[in-house]
């Protein structure tokens, strides 16, 4: 089973429903742009970090248009620098790449090992989109779905507000 099929094959075990769009490879925001012409919803970049001993990794999830605040997560986080973590890292707790990062990868961190920032105002989106672990789709479910994947998965996760 492909890394896509994977996601799609828990949303359906879970009973949440979802749309997805095929389309080309989008690795970056700036590509992804183009792709997502008339979808609905609120569209998210996801970034990969870990501390600076690597014994604790984060995914940060915030608006496409916002950027990365790291010294706000190592101020929340009490344990010194963070800094993107390596592809070896990214496949070792979430089973992915660069360029297709997403909250989906949480289905292959058994051992919960990641802990979520998730930008607070995606509390309030009707619906949210992600690559399903594939960077040649996007995946829309409902924000209240959405938090009813992350619980189903186990990780532990904060709000926070995100410029």
């Amino acid at each position: 089973m492909d890394k896509k099929e994977k996601v799609l094959t828990h949303l359906a075990t879970w009973e949440i429903p979802f749309e997805i769009r095929e389309h080309a490879p989008a690795d970056s925001i700036e590509t992804a742009l183009n792709e997502w012409q008339g979808m609905k919803g609120t569209f998210c970049k996801n970034i990969f970090l870990r501390n600076y001993k690597g014994t604790q990794h984060y995914l940060v999830i915030i608006e496409h248009h916002k950027t990365t605040d790291t010294r706000l997560i190592e101020k929340i986080v009490g344990g010194g620098r963070v800094s993107f973590a390596s592809p070896e890292r990214m496949n070792k707790y979430l089973g992915l790449a660069p360029g297709s990062v997403s909250p989906f990868g949480l289905i292959n961190d058994l051992e919960k090992h990641t802990i979520l920032f998730i930008d607070e105002e995606l509390k309030n989106s009707d619906f949210v989109n992600f690559h399903p672990n594939d960077n040649t789709a996007t995946l829309t479910i409902s924000g209240k779905d959405f938090f009813r994947f992350i619980d189903k998965c186990g990780n532990k996760y904060h709000f926070v507000k995100f410029l």
